[in-house]
């Protein structure tokens, strides 16, 4: 770790005055956490898919990940059934792709996606950083919106490009 020469150790950062825990101090507080971006999709009648910054990387062995999805989701009917989903870790030059997936009412799967039907019927996204194809293994109620975890049955880590990330309500691309 490398300390700045003008840090002061003997100095206590300000804090401001508690708030009231709230649905707005939750989401001030989290727009001040950068995030990768990831989009899940799945497939049922119709495929369906959003953006993602909750992903987490739960457990090596077995290789187990996780993300929460709200119940009133577009996608969530289709993901409360699935039994495969697909995660894709999105590159710096996919902004527009992370937008249309976290809109409400576009046309994901549209003629701007490209996207092939991977394992399982899921389907994935071309041109991504990496992407892994899951099995559901369980869905745990969080207030209005659901953990979902699953488990990696097959995937792609040799995309090529920088990751995006989401801060402060903007797409943004990681700097040295």
């Amino acid at each position: 770790m490398t300390v700045s020469p003008d840090l002061r150790l003997d100095t206590v950062p300000t804090i401001g005055a508690p708030r009231q825990a709230s649905p707005d101090l939750l989401r001030s507080v989290f727009r001040r956490h950068a995030a990768g971006v990831a989009v899940v999709t799945a497939h049922g009648e119709r495929p369906v898919g959003f953006t993602a910054t909750s992903l987490n990387s739960v457990a090596a062995d077995p290789p187990l990940i996780s993300f929460g999805v709200g119940t009133t989701s577009s996608s969530w009917p289709v993901l409360a059934e699935a039994e495969h989903i697909g995660v894709h870790i999105l590159g710096e030059h996919q902004q527009d792709l992370a937008a249309t997936f976290a809109r409400s009412g576009a046309d994901r799967f549209g003629e701007g996606t490209r996207w092939s039907v991977g394992p399982e019927g899921v389907p994935v996204l071309d041109g991504v950083l990496a992407w892994l194809v899951c099995r559901v293994v369980a869905r745990v109620p969080a207030g209005d919106h659901r953990i979902v975890i699953a488990q990696a049955v097959a995937g792609d880590p040799d995309g090529v490009g920088r990751p995006l990330l989401y801060h402060h309500g903007r797409f943004n691309a990681l700097r040295d």
